[in-house]
């Protein structure tokens, strides 16, 4: 992967195991009784490949989350604990999700494409999102190499984007959309990321138009103590500015 050192590979190996399949924590966000049971997908993008997808859309629905997995070379996929979290709990808080896998990954067709071509995949889960959600605001929520891809990836359809651990290195930080627009954009650094520090990221986006950073306290990169906070900290952005 030729946007990491060799630490970051070292250390993200050797934490895969934690990644995807930790029990995590979850926050207790306002119950919606009425959200629905996830469905199958799929969808195509600008450049003509056909990725798979699930979605659940309660029937009280404020917005709908896109939600966008870690890095696939390391075992991340639509399932990763931390997406699946969001994807359980967002419905519950009225916030319809999307999650996709991309190019390459499990039944999506194409091949891995370094992070740049991962950028189509994005855009065309944020028009999908779109056409699901019949009018109500798309939110982009990355996680990790997912968030480094959806917000360089822009739509007329995206509200604002939201990114979990984003390393803000996989893509240069300069052409991620997110930092050039007035749409809100939301950075949830955790306090002990092995791999963009607070303060870094805080130095990186010093001059991004619309961006608020809030430090997760006691996280780590791959939120090993628990992903209690993230779903409630997405739904807060979701009231703050769409509500």
């Amino acid at each position: 992967m030729k946007h990491f050192d060799r630490p970051f590979r070292i250390i993200f190996c050797w934490d895969i195991d934690r990644f995807i399949s930790h029990d995590g924590t979850v926050p207790l966000l306002p119950m919606n009784a009425d959200a629905e049971a996830p469905q199958k997908t799929n969808f195509t993008t600008s450049d003509n490949v056909v990725l798979e997808a699930e979605y659940i859309i309660p029937s009280a629905c404020s917005a709908i989350a896109v939600l966008s997995h870690p890095h696939p070379l390391y075992g991340g996929d639509m399932r990763n604990i931390i997406i699946q979290d969001l994807f359980n709990r967002l419905p519950e808080a009225s916030i319809a999700a999307l999650r996709y896998n991309f190019r390459g990954v499990q039944n999506s067709a194409g091949s891995h494409g370094d992070g740049e071509r991962e950028v189509f995949d994005s855009q065309g889960a944020f028009r999908f999102a779109s056409a699901l959600g019949q009018g109500k605001p798309v939110i982009s929520v990355g996680y990790s190499f997912g968030a480094d891809v959806s917000m360089t990836a822009d739509d007329p359809t995206l509200a604002g984007w939201v990114g979990i651990a984003a390393p803000l290195a996989l893509l240069a930080p300069q052409e991620m959309s997110a930092g050039a627009d007035t749409r809100p954009t939301k950075l949830l650094v955790p306090e002990n990321d092995q791999f963009r520090s607070v303060v870094e990221a805080r130095e990186i986006c010093t001059n991004w138009k619309k961006t608020s950073i809030e430090a997760i306290s006691g996280a780590d990169h791959f939120f090993s103590t628990g992903t209690k906070t993230l779903s409630e900290r997405v739904a807060d952005f979701v009231v703050t500015f769409f509500q």
